[in-house]
């Protein structure tokens, strides 16, 4: 397997300045959306610069499949899992009871959801740059 950690540490930061723009628009879903990507390409890019797969979606998951040199704080876990609530009801209009779904997600959950890609990203580069 070719080592691409940092493609995938570049595309994590790039879904996240796309967040932050679609924010600016009033895109909150999309900025939820985006947030979650970000999250997980910059886990993923760990697990490549450690020579393994990473399969699957859910931020949390990935986090916690970490050796356990690297484990997060179930603090950054339980951000990560709020995170993984984004992945599919912000692009489908079934997966909420009533209504699409750019009219269910607010600015300030979009808000939040950026601030905790930035520190996922954080924790990934902090522990990229000492493998």
């Amino acid at each position: 397997m070719v080592e691409r950690s940092i493609d995938w540490l570049k595309q994590a930061e790039r879904d996240l300045e796309n967040a932050k723009y679609e924010l600016v628009g009033g895109y909150y879903e999309w900025t939820c959306f985006l947030s979650q990507q970000a999250a997980k390409k910059a886990v993923k890019a760990i697990f490549q610069k450690l020579g393994c797969e990473a399969f699957g979606y859910v931020v949390a998951g990935l986090l916690q499949k970490l050796p356990k040199e690297y484990k997060p704080s179930k603090d950054l876990i339980d951000k990560a899992k709020e995170l993984d609530k984004a992945y599919i009801p912000t692009r489908y209009p079934n997966a909420h009871p009533e209504g699409a779904p750019y009219e269910v997600y607010t600015e300030g959950e979009a808000k939040r959801m950026i601030s905790y890609a930035e520190e996922i990203i954080k924790f990934c580069k902090d522990i990229l740059s000492k493998i």
